[in-house]
């Protein structure tokens, strides 16, 4: 037997070992353990024997894991016990759980706001110590060759997802061309005054990302909101259904923060579309996407197994199958080396776009600033 061939036959006879010997370990995992008591497989040991990992995570999101199954298919010997709620159910009930001495999460994933707040309760564990697989190691597998982190040390709020925020604005393909719209102030042109629809964005939801992208670009800023709420004679809905529906009736030519609703309105044939990129650049967010270890975390080393599941190649192909053709769309994941099949072409990033993270700076993230603006510019001429 040559050498090369050689080779091949043991590392075949040692990834051989390593599966019957661990089961818990699937074969893609397997094939970045460098030796069979590695310090992966000892892990995924010492997970089996504690047996169970409790994770805090967004409803839609720990539903769609939970329902994949992938993952305890994976590790049959590791309970998934998932708690899920609304972000807010779920933060009132970390703190509560906290308060009472409680300490029953292993795992939370919520986004970035509510990690900030256990952030600053100092109830985090850094999150590099959990990271094991040369594959989530290796960060020339993720967005810009690096791992993004939430917070200025860059060890505690671990962000696995990145969705631009192009400005989430429709038209109605009878009433306005695309072509027509190459920066983000054709949108003020005195042709569309009475023209735009906008959702209320004076209270959470759909268009927050984006309007904190317009706020804080130095290409946009203070003086765009200004313009749009102040002098386009704009009106304002709170029920999806409605900016949807005037767009596509006709009523309107331009929706500004309704476009998660207008993807499904154009499958079904109506003369609705959303803009691309200006050439402002947009604005990137991570959504439920922020990852973080809870101090005293009760199943310590079933943590670093889901962590590193989760952000393998195989556990974000799983995320954004699993939420593939449900309500939430899928997050752009931060790996690169995993295709994008199942996020749409608008909520995906693209090469060549100026991109401002608007989570890596905590004053971008604040809303106050936009909400007070948007109250205060809006004239007798707005409508809601």
């Amino acid at each position: 037997m040559r050498g090369d061939q050689r080779s091949k036959f043991l590392t075949a006879v040692l990834l051989t070992l390593i599966v019957i010997g661990f089961p818990g370990i699937p074969l893609t995992f397997a094939a970045s353990v460098p030796a069979a008591q590695g310090e992966w497989s000892r892990t995924v040991e010492a997970a089996a024997k504690e047996g169970q990992v409790n994770v805090y995570m967004y409803a839609t999101w720990g539903n769609a894991i939970q329902n994949a199954n992938v993952f305890q298919k994976a590790f049959p010997n590791i309970r998934l016990s998932l708690v899920t709620g609304s972000v807010s159910d779920l933060s009132q009930r970390i703190m509560a759980e906290r308060r009472a001495g409680k300490y029953l999460a292993d795992v939370i994933v919520i986004g970035v706001n509510v990690s900030r707040e256990l952030l600053q309760a100092k109830m985090l564990d850094p999150v590099k110590p959990t990271l094991i697989l040369p594959e989530v190691v290796d960060e020339s597998k993720w967005w810009h060759s690096k791992h993004l982190y939430a917070d200025p040390e860059s060890q505690f709020i671990f962000k696995f997802s990145g969705n631009p925020q192009y400005g989430s604005i429709s038209y109605n393909t009878k009433l306005a061309k695309e072509d027509d719209f190459k920066s983000i102030w054709d949108f003020v042109n005195s042709k569309w005054k009475g023209k735009i629809i906008a959702r209320d964005v004076t209270r959470p939801g759909p268009g927050n990302g984006a309007m904190r992208f317009f706020y804080n670009s130095p290409k946009i800023g203070q003086e765009f909101i200004k313009r749009l709420y102040g002098q386009m004679d704009i009106t304002l809905f709170r029920d999806g259904r409605v900016g949807v529906d005037s767009l596509a009736n006709g009523k309107y030519a331009i929706c500004f923060f309704c476009a998660s609703d207008v993807y499904k309105a154009a499958s079904q044939g109506l003369p609705v579309d959303v803009f691309g990129p200006m050439k402002e650049g947009a604005g990137l967010v991570s959504g439920y996407g922020a990852l973080v270890i809870p101090k005293a975390a009760p199943h310590p080393s079933a943590t670093k197994v889901f962590v590193n599941w989760l952000l393998s190649r195989e556990g974000q192909l799983t995320l954004q199958k699993a939420l593939s053709g449900s309500q939430e769309e899928p997050p752009d994941s931060l790996r690169i080396d995993i295709p994008k099949d199942e996020i749409p072409a608008d909520n995906r990033r693209r090469d060549g776009i100026d991109y401002m993270d608007l989570d890596s700076r905590e004053e971008w993230m604040q809303r106050d600033g936009y909400v007070n603006l948007v109250k205060s510019t809006m004239g007798k001429s707005s409508k809601e």
